[in-house]
């Protein structure tokens, strides 16, 4: 056998030490003693749903109902572009999920309109409908494509803003396809707020209220071209229940949440303690409230959030400063709440749920208990058989599994990974793997004996020899569980990650430890016989 380096049982013994150190805060379920020093590891391998409860939601994104909005907002640069021109038209009006249709005065006017647009608009096909005196504007394939893309990645960064302002920890937030999100929360307390919290569009409007128009009328469905009708609630002051009250709008928008740089929950002390929102626009949009104040003095402005009027307050004043309060009867909850999901923006889209599973605490801990079971049967089995059949090299074995899996959870809490049952079964499967490499190795061992090598060159013989084949066993393994984590989503990914990390360790602990392990026992001796 030949010399062995000094920084080879080293490095074994610095691996051994530091992955016991990242495993003991684990062991300690993150409760630290207070002789810990600070600066050790206390990163503890956190739990996934299945094994400490919590929610799990598939949402679907719809995104048809972006392409609608970007359309709606198409109006607007429309009649930039006529205005521009100095150009008429006799109607602008959306009649499609995708289409504006764009009515000329004449037929006459149709190319003196169509390549202003055409130059301005790169992702609409402009079309001449004769019958209708009219031109179609139509968003391309390819911008539909887009806008579904961004509405989705938007969606999903809404939503982890908001779950990480509500306080779970380690969420797992995945796009699934081109318009699913799958959305895990371990450890929540109450998962129909966390429904709410994370499903509301949000989307703030202001509106001016129509106090020339028949409301009565608008009831009974006459509502006047340019008005909307919207609902609100209204809370009685003595009983404090709330009752339904109707509001004719103006159908424009004067001013959106999109120039909001912060809201925050507080306590009205003047009103019955009537918890309630402030809110906080951005240079541009506290210049452009206060303009519209300004001009509409005498008036009552409508604050809707998802087409729900909050409240209709009647402008006395100029408001400069950019800042307005919404209020409507909250309770803390609501308005705390409400906050977060001001604060972090609307959603591009709609959003609903297509599944829903709720795992209990209880069967979490059923998980674990059976995963260990399961663990510590099929390892000590694994054990068994190694010590039995291989003797004093299948001890070695041994001690290199239990190092093995050491190494495993030390890489899962430093990489601050979430645990899950899959996972588990990812370790139990790594218990076999790690023996199957020594088992290969003892074998070559065996038959270089048999074939009337010498201890020493048999050792040698046998883990050169059998280097290779354990390379490519573990290399196409590896790639397998690359391939898992790649294309996988949520407990598959996890199975993999466990896979991929027990699959390095294996080579290490196999390979390299136990023949260092042999060595170091060998050393300076000439064995006529192996424990083998």
């Amino acid at each position: 056998m030949r010399q062995l380096p000094l920084w080879k049982p080293l490095l074994v013994l610095a691996v051994t030490l530091i992955s016991l150190l990242y495993c003991v805060p684990s062991m300690l379920g993150g409760k630290m003693p207070a002789w810990w020093p600070a600066w050790l590891p206390s990163q503890v391998v956190q739990r996934g749903l299945d094994l400490q409860g919590g929610l799990a939601l598939l949402y679907r994104v719809e995104v048809e109902k972006a392409v609608e909005q970007t359309t709606e907002n198409l109006i607007d640069e429309v009649r930039l572009v006529l205005r521009t021109e100095h150009l008429t038209h006799r109607t602008l009006q959306r009649v499609g999920v995708d289409t504006l249709e764009l009515g000329l005065g004449s037929p006459a006017d149709q190319d003196k309109v169509r390549q202003p647009l055409i130059k301005q608009l790169p992702n609409v096909v402009v079309t001449w409908v004769a019958d209708k005196t009219a031109f179609h504007l139509v968003l391309t394939p390819e911008y539909k494509k887009e806008i579904g893309r961004l509405a989705l990645d938007q969606a999903i960064e809404t939503i982890r803003s908001r779950v990480d302002q509500f306080g779970v920890t380690e969420p797992t937030i995945q796009k699934q396809g081109e318009d699913r999100i799958m959305i895990q929360l371990p450890g929540l307390d109450d998962p129909g707020r966390a429904k709410n919290l994370i499903g509301r569009t949000a989307r703030l409007e202001f509106k001016m209220v129509d106090e020339k128009g028949d409301l009565d009328a608008a009831i009974a469905g006459r509502v006047p071209v340019g008005d909307i009708l919207l609902y609100g609630e209204r809370v009685e002051r003595g009983s404090r229940n709330k009752v339904k009250q109707p509001y004719l709008l103006k159908r424009r928008t004067v001013l959106t949440g999109d120039r909001l740089t912060d809201a925050r929950a507080s306590i009205d002390q003047q009103q019955y303690n009537e918890p309630y929102v402030m809110i906080t626009f951005d240079r541009q949009g506290a210049r452009k409230f206060g303009q519209l104040t300004g001009e509409s003095v005498g008036q009552r402005m409508a604050i809707i959030l998802d087409n729900k009027v909050y409240s209709a307050p009647v402008i006395r004043e100029k408001i400069d400063g950019g800042r307005a309060h919404i209020s409507g009867g909250f309770t803390p909850e609501e308005a705390h709440d409400l906050a977060i999901v001001l604060r972090a923006g609307a959603l591009p889209a709609p959003i609903t749920i297509l599944e829903e599973r709720t795992v209990g605490p209880t069967l979490g801990n059923d998980s674990i208990r059976q995963g260990l079971a399961a663990t510590w049967l099929g390892g000590a089995l694994v054990l068994f058989f190694m010590g039995f059949y291989y003797k004093g090299f299948g001890m070695l074995a041994n001690i290199a599994v239990a190092v093995n899996l050491l190494i495993l959870m030390a890489a899962l809490a430093m990489l601050q990974a979430t645990l899950t049952m899959p996972g588990i079964a990812g370790a139990v499967l790594l218990l076999g793997i790690s023996v199957d490499a020594n088992v290969l190795i003892f074998e070559r061992i065996r038959e270089e004996l048999r074939l009337g090598k010498n201890p020493m060159a048999a050792i040698d013989y046998g883990y050169d020899r059998a280097f290779i084949t354990i390379v490519d066993s573990h290399i196409t393994t590896l790639v397998t569980a690359l391939v898992l984590y790649q294309f996988g989503t949520g407990p598959v990914r996890g199975f993999a990650v466990t896979l991929i990390i027990g699959l390095v360790a294996s080579m290490f602990t196999a390979v390299f430890m136990t023949r260092v392990s042999v060595a170091m026992i060998l050393k300076n001796r000439r064995p006529k016989s192996l424990s083998i």
